[in-house]
Order: structure tokens, then C-alpha cells, then sequence
């Protein structure tokens, strides 16, 4: 393995025993590139030709208050397969946060936690008061890699290949945009939702393959809300209005305290992808972090998500003192979120519901040529109980309903593992899920390739990376073509 280390960056943090500043969540400061990486087991596959990106949070400096680790400046890691080989790489987002704290040499404002007063400049997003350290999502359109932040940053693009950050993106409306925008493969569109404190509190829009803004409408609400995530299908946006949001009582005091509101349902806005009348529908209260896919038959709209069993669970007894509401809140063992099922009737204006597997878990990826139309196979993450650490994953057949599990052993804790299909290959499940596993007992990272069709098999491979990784949130993989022919016409 050949590595090139960059320049460091300007760095305060000091050591702590916070839970998520150690361990697996230890934030990494080095930007590396590292080529010819070393195979630890097995081969790589020469049928898999791509990037694979994900976006991590890695604090800098020492946080004015409470740290949450959705605070951490957004950092993106990616594996480049091609040929049998593997290289990697990690860039810092240059994100205008960023640059002025590098400047400062210290924190210029405080966290998801933490009091509005902190802040010692004007913060972005919904919020008001957070910096936009654009870390949480992350996907590759028009050839070009966007980073996204989910309280509604700004967007940053920047190039799949090299990760050099290219700046804000100039579609990107006042608002922001929350993370989860959609990049539908079959159209080239992407398509973005945002979410503010004033009216009408939410917008949607959509992209076209030529990175050109052609929708933007807004989706009046009641009040502010807090969505998260978004679906399509081959013809509508299905966007949602869920009933845990800011306390409006305390947002007037600017306290950003969230609680679920009794008595509220859960409502649904489906709208043509470009724009056009929203219908609404209802379905039983809870919160969803994250939909799988959503598609139409019939006269229905089918959605897939993962459904809160208890979205304000109570603290964690188990977590170290102070940290009860903040563990309880990362942790899928606490709010239990089940595979569950809304049907929409465009008909006769009613929902059905239904639970597609009873396990806890989340993050869900399908075969991404199947988004917004119906498909089969879909596979999950699971979690280590109390912690917001990936320890497995399960594959669920939605046809036949069998499913498939593989658990990485002790200590060893995965990423978001999107699906990459294989050159040539024409089945559903006829690919890989691609991982990044930080391993607690020998305080290193690799990489994993798991056949999507037989993850019960274990890793096809392992690749050992140059550092050790911190844990973090959303990735993407990108096909060969989706950042060469489309990166050419992005950037001519």
C-alpha cells in the first residue's frame, strides 16, 4: 500500500471521556491517499467497478458545550474498485464552517445540545444556531458528489473521483436542503425536500440529469416540523409530516427541545414528481428516520419505512451519567424501528398499514436500479443495544418473507452498506453490499464486500485501510459511468 499523508489541519480538541469522541466514534483528523490497498482475505472481484463514499462526523476542535456527534464536521471517505484493485481516500468537506474555524483556530459554534446563545456567529439551517458541517448524507448526481446536512445546509458538491470540494451548490434555494435527496437512476433527476420555523415550513423540489433546478413548490404545513427523510415512485414525491416536532411553546423561547405530540396522526403529502396538487394522507402516530422505497400498483402507492415503536424513549439507565436522553435517542434498541408498510389509495383516499418483519432495525438499501419502482429484496442494518454502532445486517426477501442474517464478531462494528450491482449481472440481489468496519479490538479499519445475494456466506473480501475510521452516518455507491460520462458534461 502505497499512502501519501496531506498537510494536517488545525486541530484543538482535547482528550475527554465522552462516548462519542471515543472508541469506534474516535474522530480522525488525517486526509490521506492511499493506493494498491492490501487484501486481508479472499479477492476483490474484478465485476465491481465504482466509488464507494460515505460521511462521517469527526469533531475538530473542542465543542463550546454538549457534543451530540451529529455536531462533527462532515468528512468523506471513499474506496475506488476497478480492475481487481482498491484505493481510498478521505477529505474534510470544506464547508464554509470549516474554513472559518480553521481560521479561528477553535469552535465558533455550538451544538445540537446546547443553548442558541453559544453560537458566536449566526448559524445555518432550520436551526439557526448550528454550523453546517454538511455530514450527514451523502450522493453522486450530474456526475458530481453532494454532500448534506440534515438540519437544511447548503449543499456541497464536489468531485466522486479526487473529493475535492467544489463549493455550495448554486440550485440550492435560501432554505437549504435536508439531507436525503433522491437521485433516481432511471431519470437522472434528483429530488430534495427542505424545512424551516417560518411558513409554509417546507418545500420540495427537483433536479434535472443536467443539474438544472425545474421544480420548487411549497408544501404548506402547520407549523415547523422535523422531517427527515423523503421517497419517490416512477411518478409522485412522497414527503411526511410527522407528529414528533419542536415543542412551539419553547421554540417561542428559542429552546429547540423535540417532543411527540399526543394526538397528532402521521401525514403523508403525495405529489407528482414535478411538481403539482399535494393529497394528504393519514397513518398511525410515530416517527421515521429512514424510507426504504416506495413504488405504485394500482391505485396505490406503496411506502416502505422503518416505523418508531417509541419515539421519545426515556434515558438510558445503562449510560455513563449525563448521557441518558442523548444514548437513549441513538439507539435503535430504545425507539425500536420496525420494517412497516403504508398503502396509499389514490382512489378512495385511505391507508393501510402493515408490518413487514418485527426485529429492530434500520438504514435500510435496495438494489438502487429498483428505487421508486416495486422490488423484492431489501437489507438492513442492526445495532449494538445502547449505542448507535452497525453490528450486522439482514436481508429480507418482501416476497416470501424468508430473511438472511450476517453479524460481524464482537468489537467490529459496520457503515451504511449500499448495494452495488455486478458488471453484467441481471438479478435483483445479483451484487455486493460495500462496508467500512472499524474493528475496537485491533484499533484498525477495512473494508468488506458481502455478496448481496448470500450475506449468511460472510465477506467476499477484506481490505485493510491506511487509518482508523470514525463511525458515521449515510453512503452512497456510484457505478463507473455516474462519475465519468455524467462528470464530464457537470463540469465542461
Amino acid at each position: 500500500m502505497n499512502i501519501e499523508r496531506l498537510p494536517p489541519i488545525v486541530t484543538s480538541l482535547q482528550p475527554s471521556n465522552h462516548p462519542y469522541l471515543n472508541g469506534a466514534w474516535t474522530p480522525l483528523h488525517e486526509e490521506v491517499n492511499a493506493e494498491g490497498l492490501e487484501v486481508i482475505e479472499g479477492a476483490i472481484p474484478t465485476d465491481i467497478d465504482g466509488v464507494y463514499l460515505r460521511n462521517t462526523e469527526n469533531q475538530i476542535h473542542q465543542p463550546l458545550g454538549r457534543y451530540h456527534p451529529f455536531d462533527g464536521d462532515g468528512m468523506i471517505c471513499q474506496i475506488d474498485f476497478h480492475g481487481g484493485r482498491a484505493d481510498y481516500r478521505n477529505r474534510f468537506v470544506r464547508t464554509r464552517g470549516f474554513a472559518a474555524e480553521q481560521e479561528a483556530g477553535g469552535s465558533l459554534w455550538g451544538g445540537l445540545a446546547d443553548p442558541v446563545s453559544l453560537a458566536r456567529r449566526p448559524g445555518f439551517g432550520a436551526h439557526g444556531a448550528l454550523k453546517d458541517s454538511s455530514s450527514t448524507d451523502v450522493v453522486v448526481h450530474a456526475g458530481r458528489g453532494l454532500s448534506t446536512f440534515y438540519q437544511c445546509g447548503e449543499g456541497y458538491r464536489f468531485d466522486p473521483l479526487t473529493l475535492e470540494t467544489q463549493g455550495v451548490e448554486g440550485w440550492v434555494p435560501i432554505d437549504g436542503i435536508s439531507a436525503h435527496a433522491k437521485v433516481d437512476e432511471a431519470t437522472g433527476e434528483l429530488m430534495f425536500f427542505n424545512y424551516s420555523k417560518h411558513a409554509p415550513f417546507m418545500h420540495y423540489g427537483l433536479v434535472d440529469p443536467d443539474n438544472r433546478l425545474v421544480t420548487y413548490q411549497p408544501i404548506p404545513l402547520p407549523g415547523p416540523r422535523l422531517p427527515h427523510d423523503m421517497a419517490f415512485t416512477e411518478h409522485y414525491a412522497v414527503l411526511n409530516d410527522l407528529p414528533m416536532f419542536w415543542d412551539a411553546a419553547l421554540l417561542k423561547r428559542d429552546i429547540h427541545a423535540v417532543r411527540l405530540h399526543e394526538g397528532l396522526a402521521s401525514r403523508f403529502a403525495i405529489l407528482p414528481r414535478r411538481g403539482g396538487d399535494v393529497r394528504w394522507f393519514e397513518g398511525a402516530p410515530t416517527y421515521v428516520l429512514h424510507w426504504l422505497n416506495a413504488y405504485e400498483t394500482g391505485d396505490e402507492v406503496v411506502l416502505d419505512g422503518y416505523f418508531q415503536e417509541e419515539p421519545m424513549p426515556p434515558p438510558r439507565a445503562d449510560a455513563p451519567p449525563g448521557f441518558g436522553a442523548m444514548m437513549a435517542y441513538l439507539d435503535e434498541a430504545s425507539f425500536r424501528p420496525k420494517l412497516h408498510r403504508w398503502r396509499f389509495n389514490l382512489g378512495d383516499g385511505s391507508t393501510r398499514e402493515e408490518r413487514l418483519d418485527d426485529r429492530t432495525m434500520e438504514f435500510g438499501v435496495i438494489n438502487p436500479r429498483h428505487a421508486g419502482r416495486a422490488y423484492r429484496y431489501a437489507w438492513s442494518t442492526v445495532s449494538k443495544p445502547g449505542w448507535f454502532l452497525f453490528t450486522g445486517w439482514i436481508k429480507n426477501d418482501l416476497i416470501t418473507g424468508e430473511s438472511w442474517t450476517w453479524d460481524l464478531s464482537p468489537g467490529r462494528y459496520g457503515s451504511e452498506a449500499p448495494f452495488a450491482p455486478r458488471r453484467g449481472g441481471t438479478g435483483e440481489d445479483d451484487g455486493y453490499l460495500v462496508s467500512f468496519v472499524t474493528d475496537e479490538n485491533t484499533g484498525r479499519s477495512e473494508c468488506i464486500l458481502l455478496d448481496a445475494a448470500r450475506i449468511q456466506d460472510g465477506p467476499v473480501c477484506r481490505i485493510a485501510l491506511p487509518h482508523k475510521l470514525c463511525s458515521g452516518t449515510h453512503a452512497f455507491w456510484a457505478e463507473r459511468a455516474q462519475v465519468t460520462e455524467r462528470r464530464a458534461v457537470a463540469l465542461g
